[in-house]
């Protein structure tokens, strides 16, 4: 039986290291094998603002795979199965959006941690238990130590309990969404706002001091964020990719016809 698969970005984030990530919205597994190719850390699949159903996470899952690249699933909130799904067909790591508070924190853990940790329903018959190859014990300890619970630091009202939240065990990574943050504060878009940036800089040292990893989006830049000591970053996405390839197809076209 061959060993299960650890994760490629906290093996480099354990040894100091940065890692990658690619956020797709299109349902197409072609296109997170296509990102994998290339070498990107980890595929960010999206649950929470695509209707991406789990046939088609599952075959993202697997084109990762065959890369070895992670697969990190934003999941949908709501009960304790939209949390452990992705991680049962084999995800890397799941993000749960707009944490927004220490208690809600407490209960991820609960819910897609085994213990001693938390109390998350042990199955172990699907890819990530290798069907039922890992005995329970080896299973419940592979997963706690390599797949990855991250939460998303987007919103005002998490932040009095930082210091708190960074504290949870079985939380491995904060995950700022400068977007939705800006729009929380009345600057939607407003990236290199005071108090954005504030925030941004405070999520990397607040993650740090208690030996959590820090990630984001690059916004504003991908050189900034990553200066600014962040671990993650998520570096661009299919429809961004195609929009500017689309862009630039068509000026080209336009140039060739008006020099005719």
């Amino acid at each position: 039986m061959k060993s299960p698969r650890t994760s490629r970005v906290l093996d480099k984030l354990r040894t100091g290291k940065k890692a990658t990530c690619f956020k797709f919205n299109l349902g197409s597994y072609r296109a997170v094998e296509m990102a994998a190719m290339a070498g990107f850390d980890a595929m960010w699949l999206c649950q929470e603002h695509v209707p991406t159903d789990y046939a088609m996470i599952d075959a993202q899952i697997m084109a990762a795979k065959i890369h070895g690249a992670d697969s990190i699933v934003r999941v949908q909130k709501g009960c304790y199965s939209d949390y452990i799904l992705p991680l049962e067909a084999d995800a890397t790591g799941i993000m749960v959006p707009h944490l927004m508070s220490l208690e809600e924190a407490r209960e991820i853990v609960h819910q897609t941690r085994f213990a001693p940790l938390g109390r998350r329903p042990l199955d172990g018959g699907n890819a990530d238990g290798q069907y039922c190859a890992l005995s329970p014990k080896e299973y419940i300890r592979f997963a706690n130590a390599n797949r990855m619970v991250i939460v998303q630091i987007e919103d005002p009202e998490p932040l009095p309990e930082l210091d708190q939240i960074c504290q949870v065990e079985g939380i491995d990574m904060l995950f700022f969404g400068p977007g939705d943050f800006s729009h929380a504060i009345g600057h939607c878009g407003e990236y290199n706002h005071p108090e954005v940036a504030r925030v941004r800089k405070l999520v990397v040292e607040t993650a740090h001091k208690y030996g959590k990893f820090a990630g984001t989006v690059s916004a504003p830049s991908m050189r900034q964020v990553f200066a600014e000591g962040f671990d993650f970053v998520n570096c661009g996405s299919d429809v961004g990719s195609m929009n500017s390839g689309i862009a630039a197809a068509l000026d080209q076209a336009a140039e060739c016809l008006g020099m005719e």
